[in-house]
């Protein structure tokens, strides 16, 4: 499904190049984290561009191995694809992001332990002498 020179950043930001890394990193990972595991797409969105398409592709996963084991949880994230046709016709990715969603954050901030999600309240993003209405209003 990827062209030879394609590219793909995995939900941690690892970025793979080209078809046959992109393979083998795959391949690692439904052998070792995701064997079990059960990916469910929900409603897709491709918008063509010619012969160029964007497909964003929420998705549910269960069933991941946890490194001791155990059954992970559920998650969830949107698969980013950039799709061009070939002169056959078929459709490749030459390139796509998965992420990972983290319910109610909005960033990450980094300190010496790592990232942590966080979500700011809304009140942070305004202030109420120049903006009466507040965010709800943007």
């Amino acid at each position: 499904m990827f062209a030879e020179d394609a590219d793909f950043v995995n939900v941690v930001g690892v970025w793979w190049r080209r078809r046959r890394q992109i393979r083998v990193n795959h391949a690692l990972g439904f052998r070792w984290m995701f064997p079990h595991s059960r990916l469910e797409l929900g409603r897709v969105r491709v918008r063509e561009l010619g012969d160029v398409a964007v497909v964003h592709a929420p998705w549910t996963m269960t069933g991941q191995t946890a490194p001791d084991g155990d059954e992970a949880g559920e998650r969830t994230g949107v698969l980013l694809l950039v799709v061009r046709r070939t002169e056959t016709g078929a459709w490749e990715a030459v390139a796509g992001q998965n992420t990972d969603s983290v319910p109610g954050a909005q960033t990450h901030l980094a300190d010496d332990e790592g990232l942590a999600a966080v979500h700011y309240h809304p009140s942070a993003w305004f202030d109420p002498d120049e903006d009466p209405d507040g965010p709800e209003a943007c």
